[in-house]
């Protein structure tokens, strides 16, 4: 039996203690959500308030050249670009997911003219099928996409010469479940298909290599694993190989080749900044910029022990309650093939998640009976774990949902 002493054990000789202290976090709360919004750095709110008061305040339109503001996207990119494998002059951070995923799409798509069909998943996070569906409208009746659980239950019969361009999420966003990134690019790039990397689910708790399997386009947010905060802009990853030759549909001016020349064409950049579009949001780059700095304190191979040490645990004390029992483990055992969250499937899983999070374990619910726990190793502790699953037990042995106000929708679940 592991006993919480044993976990305390494990927190004395944690190499990442001390990044925990980074972190401003609600005291006696317990957060498993990291998965869907990261905790607040403590350096955040000086350094969002030097580029309001100074940067803004005081120095304003010069802080386009004298704070650099005008090369954030690819400064911060090239700085993450070592957290996924991405050598520098690749990735820029801009805009949402969704609008990347829109850009990668519309690249892939243009570069394979001849080609008429998307592969993807039906477990994929809904915005990437809402998107697949939006690309594909503008381009026709003759396109169509294939999905992964829908019209097959293996990507590689998917695949075949009619394919132009692959998207699938390297970790689901519901069970935690890792794809094989390197299996899939190449199986998609000896049919001649390029690929597309969701990394929402898995940006700052697994180490990548983007580069070195051959990655084409991939895209991720910065406000979950990254720690950025509430609607931090995403990013986006394109080889060098293809900047030159791919085009994307959104021609804004910070993607001109010229923009202070005000020229009433359109000039595509060359590099990577012609993936940008229109003018960044600045402030919520600062938070981006604070959250990699927390991220150059310690090593990603580090947090990807952690995470699977972290989830392995909360799996095991789970697996030795006999009130727990009745939930249906939905994510991977192995620790190779499972990313940085655990999710059980329960029928009343909704009001037991809405309980836990009323005693301070915050984790959250996904539909239709998806109860989900995020992990994030900079601030989490494995004392944490342990008394997360006692907060579960409690909340199975009380029978929540025959309680009323467990039971209740909120609006964001």
């Amino acid at each position: 039996m592991i006993t919480r002493n044993d976990c305390e054990k494990m927190d004395a000789t944690d190499p990442m203690a001390a990044v925990r202290d980074l972190f401003t976090l609600p005291e006696g709360e317990i957060y498993l959500d990291g998965n869907s919004l990261g905790a607040l750095p403590k350096a955040a709110p000086a350094r969002i308030a030097k580029a309001v008061e100074q940067e803004w305040g005081v120095d304003l339109i010069r802080s386009w050249g004298k704070a650099e503001w005008f090369t954030m996207p690819e400064r911060l990119g090239d700085r993450l670009g070592r957290l996924i494998g991405a050598a520098e002059g690749q990735i820029v951070v801009c805009d949402s997911t969704s609008i990347n995923i829109y850009k990668a799409l519309h690249a892939a798509m243009a570069a394979r003219p001849d080609r008429k069909v998307i592969v993807s998943e039906t477990a994929s996070f809904p915005t990437d099928l809402y998107m697949i569906e939006g690309a594909l409208a503008g381009q026709g009746k003759a396109y169509s996409s294939r999905l992964l659980g829908r019209d097959g239950d293996d990507i590689a019969e998917l695949i075949d010469g009619d394919v132009a361009a692959v998207l699938l999420s390297n970790v689901d966003y519901k069970t935690g479940a890792l794809h094989d990134m390197e299996r899939i690019t190449k199986l998609a790039h000896d049919a001649g298909a390029m690929v597309i990397w969701d990394l929402c689910h898995s940006a700052g708790v697994i180490p990548m290599e983007l580069d070195r399997i051959g990655a084409d386009f991939a895209v991720g947010c910065t406000y979950k694993y990254l720690n950025a905060g509430p609607g931090a802009p995403a990013f986006i990853y394109v080889a060098t190989r293809h900047q030159e030759g791919t085009t994307q549909p959104l021609s804004g001016w910070w993607g001109h080749a010229a923009p202070f020349a005000f020229e009433t064409g359109y000039r595509p950049t060359s590099g990577i900044r012609r993936f940008l579009c229109g003018t960044q949001p600045i402030l919520s780059m600062t938070g981006v910029e604070t959250a990699l700095d927390v991220f150059d304190t310690f090593d990603i191979k580090d947090a990807r022990t952690k995470s699977q040490k972290l989830t392995g645990l909360f799996m095991d004390l789970v697996a030795q309650s006999e009130i727990c029992n009745v939930l249906r483990p939905i994510s991977p055992r192995e620790d190779a093939i499972r990313g940085s969250q655990v999710s059980y499937a329960f029928k009343n899983g909704y009001p037991v998640v809405k309980a836990m999070i009323e005693k301070g374990v915050v984790g959250d619910f996904r539909a239709p009976d998806v109860m989900r726990f995020g992990f994030a190793p900079c601030y989490l502790r494995y004392v944490d774990v342990f008394d997360a699953v006692a907060a579960l037990e409690d909340a199975l042995t009380r029978e929540v949902w025959n309680i009323a106000k467990y039971c209740e929708m909120e609006a964001v679940t």
